[in-house]
């Protein structure tokens, strides 16, 4: 549109071939004025049309900023109450505190390939008490999908190693070990409780 308007400008300014007049004086004058009227009212064009694209550009800024600052102001209460949440779930993290406890020496165990030592720390079944316990806590501390399916990932290979230990099966014990410890991890990740669970 720009190329558009300043091709109309240059037409313009340059004059415009006069007229057939039967006053032959007075013909190269109005051709002149004609020219020069055409050539005001072209770049009036292009002026105007310079001073409307900043504003249209500024309303549209204005726009995303107030976006922005919803969604910063969205994000600021959503850290607020998850910190809230953390400080409020002493309990909860106790547990966690426990798992991680747990997992190191079921962990050691696997690595000596000692899976009845394994067995009897992880108990009977996924029915045991601290493995209810540690869904308490990541049911209260997940807000957020990402969390939840970690949750289900942490479960699934808790039931896999449960499972494998019993069955004095080494190999897909480690391997169920890995992705429970790797769940776990991200899980904490998640939830804003790097640094205030120790041994990880």
């Amino acid at each position: 549109m720009a190329t558009t308007i300043a091709a109309v400008t240059t037409t313009a300014t340059r004059g415009v071939v006069p007229l057939p007049c039967k006053n032959a004086s007075t013909a190269p004058g109005a051709a002149v004025t004609l020219g020069r009227r055409e050539g005001l009212a072209a770049c009036f064009a292009a002026l105007t049309l310079s001073l409307a694209r900043p504003a249209s550009a500024a309303i549209l800024e204005a726009d995303d900023d107030e976006e922005l600052l919803e969604r910063v102001k969205k994000d600021r209460k959503k850290r607020l109450e998850r910190q809230g949440v953390i400080i409020s779930s002493d309990k909860e993290k106790g547990y966690l505190q426990e798992l991680i406890y747990k997992l190191s020496k079921v962990g050691q165990a696997i690595e000596n390939n000692d899976l009845t030592a394994a067995s009897s720390l992880l108990g009977p079944s996924t029915n045991a008490d601290w493995v209810q316990n540690v869904n308490a806590a990541f049911a209260k501390l997940s807000t957020s999908p990402e969390e939840k399916i970690e949750v289900d990932n942490f479960n699934s290979s808790l039931a896999s190693l449960f499972s494998s230990v019993g069955d004095q099966d080494v190999e897909y014990s480690k391997l169920a070990f890995v992705s429970l410890a790797s769940a776990l991890e991200k899980w904490i990740g998640f939830s804003g409780l790097v640094g205030q669970l120790k041994g990880l």
